[in-house]
């Protein structure tokens, strides 16, 4: 098509976009009109210096500054929010006057990727719900057909921002009068779920945040982001308050059943420590509670339940109904949260009765249902949740582990705190152990570590430790394939300890890695490898392609330790990782994208629920899953790795056992 008359060629990078449009058209009006992605909060009023542009080139366009406009007075006296970098110009202000290519640095874009922050997040475009607009509403004039003030603020956003179909909150009303007499008419709103305006302030104003909140049966993870940036600007972890009516999700719902007022007093707990969090990040990052409007949740279906203040009592029995499986919007203050007064909570929603809106998370995070491979997502808790699957399907299941990886039921077991044995390599030759706690960077071989623990001395293991301990005394031969503890293995660290015999693993204070510390491990991985195996079952696979551990206990497990342990299927050791808090990376994604909150209510959806308790296969996989690393199946990727103790000829079963002379 032939370029008409006073017309001049315009090219956008890095997207691409380009068109001819009128000379004289400011780069800003020039963007919307070929659908570039370039912000402004301010209208192109030269305020909020957001739409800052920088000149380019390309094979065909050469750099010229004589093909724009020479900075005018708005640019040369601009003291906006934003400090105009050098080299860079307003595109609301610089108009065009030849062919030209304008570059859009990333702080300039809409959809900008998300500042990669604790914690990991996917890059995502950022896509808040919650959006501000600054708008110049045109006075009444007496004897005019003079508007009110509501009418002139709707007519005035259609007017300068095309956005049609608005509702006004009643508790914004007076706001709205007071900020056009403050802003003399001209104001900023915020506008919620492109529908409703929920906030009116006098004059400009570019500041918005909001919370997203990982609810765990053990702890909270709250993280702080900037709506209009993406950025985590603040990190808060605290202990659930709950924890003390039960280690265990189904403990406190035993509670409930049992106490009359549990329920509401679990819900107390848990949204007073949610809103003392909210308390904790506004003032780590410099914000107001009156400034958060967004907060995104996440848990396991009873957290989920209990938090929104919903009876979790179905979830302990059969069929295990869930109150909703969509997702839950609501206004923060019925929550019990002290946020702005208009601000809104969205809680994801919950796959099946024991696999909650975390799992929902975590699966928008790590994206299996996007790629070709088979993966295996495990968040490795007192109640397992597992999804497997790739582009074609997903499949989810939960798995009743217990809490013997956070170290509950183990001799010596102690959460993950500073003094706790999270590391234990056994010495092939000498039997003799080596450690490391949490909170300290030797091993207790090495220089230096004794030093570390004259400060925090060993306290006892953790679930992390005592993984890698169980799986390091199978490959020395002390813990034979059934998970027995060799009384005659050939060192003075076996010791009697009833019938059975104990590992002496450190000596002050003595921490013993004991029979029913064995017995107890493998309860809980064999439950775990049983709900993977079922899922690939349905899928029909004998193998997965990646294996991601989430949550922070899984996500602090050596990957080798755990499939030498049988925690998770045999799978090419690189292709097994940790995949951090991916429940709260995805409930950060909800909180910045619009976009992902569609994708995540469409995916669940997709999901195909597979109930462990009621699957007879579900027991077959659970006993030959008790063996280390299993009873029958072979470990091949495993095996080209570790040096595996060998299967005997006569029984089948793994044996590498010093004995003592």
């Amino acid at each position: 098509m032939s370029r008409g008359e006073g017309e001049i060629h315009v090219l956008f990078t890095p997207s691409g976009r380009q068109g001819d449009i009128a000379r004289g058209t400011n780069v800003l009006d020039a963007a919307r009109h070929l659908g570039v992605d370039l912000d402004s909060i301010c209208g192109g009023r030269g305020i909020c210096g957001r739409c800052q542009v920088q000149l380019g080139s390309s094979k065909s366009i050469a750099l010229d500054p004589d093909k724009v406009t020479n900075p005018n007075l708005v640019e040369l006296n601009y003291r906006g929010a934003r400090p105009l970098r050098e080299g860079n110009r307003l595109g609301c202000q610089m108009e065009v006057l030849g062919d030209v290519v304008i570059a859009v640095p990333p702080d300039s874009q809409v959809h900008r990727q998300v500042v990669r922050k604790r914690p990991e997040v996917p890059d995502i475009d950022v896509d808040p719900v919650v959006r501000l607009y600054y708008v110049e509403v045109p006075e009444s004039v007496l004897g005019s057909d003079a508007a009110s003030d509501h009418r002139r603020l709707l007519t005035a956003l259609e007017d300068q921002w095309s956005l049609t179909g608005l509702h006004l909150d009643p508790r914004a009303l007076p706001e709205l009068q007071t900020s056009l007499i403050e802003g003399k008419s001209a104001v900023t709103v915020a506008i919620h779920d492109e529908k409703d305006i929920t906030a009116v302030w006098p004059g400009f104003r570019d500041r918005t945040f909001g919370v997203a909140f990982d609810i765990g049966s053990t702890t909270i993870a709250g993280h702080l982001c900037d709506l209009l940036t993406g950025e985590v600007l603040a990190t808060h972890g605290e202990m659930n308050p709950q924890i003390r009516f039960g280690e265990d999700v189904m403990s406190r719902v035993s509670y409930t059943m049992m106490n009359e007022g549990g329920a509401f007093e679990l819900t107390r707990l848990v949204q007073q420590a949610i809103d003392s969090a909210i308390g904790e990040l506004v003032v780590e990052a410099g914000a107001g509670r009156d400034e958060v409007f967004e907060v995104v949740l996440v848990g396991n279906p009873i957290m989920h339940h209990l938090f929104l203040g919903l009876d979790p009592t179905p979830l302990g029995s059969a069929p295990f109904n869930l109150a909703t499986d969509e997702a839950v919007r609501l206004e923060a203050g019925a929550l019990g949260l002290d946020v702005h007064p208009r601000g809104k909570v969205y809680v994801l929603p919950c796959v099946a009765g024991h696999v909650g809106a975390d799992a929902a998370a975590a699966m928008l995070s790590e994206a299996p249902h996007r790629n070709e491979p088979i993966q295996l997502l495990v968040d490795v808790g007192t109640n397992a949740e597992i999804v497997l699957g790739n582009s074609e399907r997903i499949l989810a299941a939960s798995s009743p582990t217990g809490p013997a990886f956070e170290g509950a039921q183990i001799s010596a077991g102690q959460r993950a705190a500073p003094g706790a044995i999270e590391r234990v390599r056994i010495d092939p030759e000498t039997l003799e152990p080596r450690i490391r706690v949490v909170g300290g960077d030797h091993w207790s071989d090495e220089d230096g570590f004794y030093d570390e623990i004259a400060a925090t001395p060993v306290t006892g293991i953790c679930g992390s430790g005592i993984i890698e301990a169980i799986a390091g005394l199978f490959l020395v031969g002390i813990v034979d394939e059934d998970g027995a503890i060799q009384g005659d293995a050939a060192t003075d660290r076996i010791v009697a300890d009833g019938r059975t015999s104990s590992y002496v693993l450190w000596t002050d204070p003595q921490i013993l890695v004991t029979q029913g510390d064995v017995r107890a491990v493998q309860l809980a991985k064999a439950a775990l490898l049983a709900g993977a195996r079922l899922l690939m079952d349905h899928f029909g696979t004998d193998t997965v392609d990646q294996i991601r551990l989430a949550g922070a206990f899984g996500n602090h497990i050596d990957p080798k330790y755990a499939m030498v342990l049988g925690m998770i299927p045999d799978c090419d050791l690189g292709s097994v990782s940790g995949a951090g808090n991916a429940a709260g990376s995805g409930a950060i994604m909800a909180l910045l994208s619009g976009a992902a909150r569609r994708e995540v209510e469409e995916l669940v959806r997709r999901v195909e629920k597979i109930e462990t308790a009621t699957e007879p296969r579900f027991q077959e996989h659970f006993v030959t899953a008790l063996g280390i690393p299993h009873k029958t199946a072979d470990y091949p990727h495993l095996a080209a790795v570790v040096d595996l103790p060998a299967r005997t000829a006569s029984t089948g079963r793994r044996r590498r056992s010093r004995r003592k002379p």
